[in-house]
């Protein structure tokens, strides 16, 4: 039987001033432990976890550290951070509670929900202070018409930009853009292309006119 358990934090911050947090989790099963200076829980079956910034839901999940600073998932993973509007699947998780940080791998999928921004990876990064994703291994980012594919890209939401290189390319409808470095601005779909510059345009009227030209003779 699933059960639900609450644990509230206390961090003494700058000017001593107290911010107290609330971890949620559940799971089929717990097994807790705690010392002087780290703390440890484990939750496996069907687990769950959430804090001010995120919804985790795992086949196995670890809290530990000082004042559970560490959440470890892995499995089935899936969630969402709350405050950046990604939500994300993949095999494993490990995310800092402190420096913001979430480390993504393996079949990693994730989905900037606030500018329909979908990213699939091998590996991701995500740095929740610079509002960063670092995608690497089999990276595809796609948005509007835009299909982007690289070895290595980094996505500043903020910004809204994404900067791909590891033999990166782009296909938009089917024009094709390839160089060693590519910068694509996701509001107004600019594309910048640097060094070994290549790609093909078609275009749409001449095709249609020699389509038109054939059924004719």
């Amino acid at each position: 039987m699933k059960k639900k358990y609450l644990l509230a934090l206390a961090f003494l911050g700058a000017f001593f001033c107290i911010y107290t947090e609330t971890i949620y989790f559940s799971g089929d099963s717990l097994v807790a432990k705690t010392s002087e200076n780290s703390e440890y829980t484990s939750l496996d079956g069907n687990a769950e976890v959430k804090t001010d910034d995120l919804e985790i839901q795992a086949d196995f999940i670890e809290i530990s550290g000082k004042n559970f600073r560490f959440i470890t998932a892995s499995g089935r993973v899936s969630g969402k951070n709350l405050t950046s509007n990604f939500s994300f699947s993949c095999e494993k998780l490990h995310y800092d509670r402190i420096t913001k940080i979430a480390l993504l791998e393996t079949a990693v999928e994730l989905h900037d929900t606030e500018n329909d921004v979908r990213i699939s990876a091998q590996s991701i990064e995500y740095n929740q202070k610079t509002d960063i994703a670092t995608m690497q291994i089999e990276v595809r980012l796609t948005s509007k018409d835009s299909i982007c594919t690289s070895a290595l890209a980094i996505y500043n939401k903020a910004q809204q930009r994404v900067v791909l290189s590891g033999s990166p390319k782009i296909e938009r409808n089917k024009d094709i853009f390839q160089a060693q470095e590519i910068i694509l601005d996701i509001q107004t779909e600019e594309i910048k292309l640097d060094g070994k510059i290549r790609g093909s345009i078609v275009n749409e009227n001449a095709e249609d006119k020699k389509q038109e030209k054939d059924k004719s003779d």
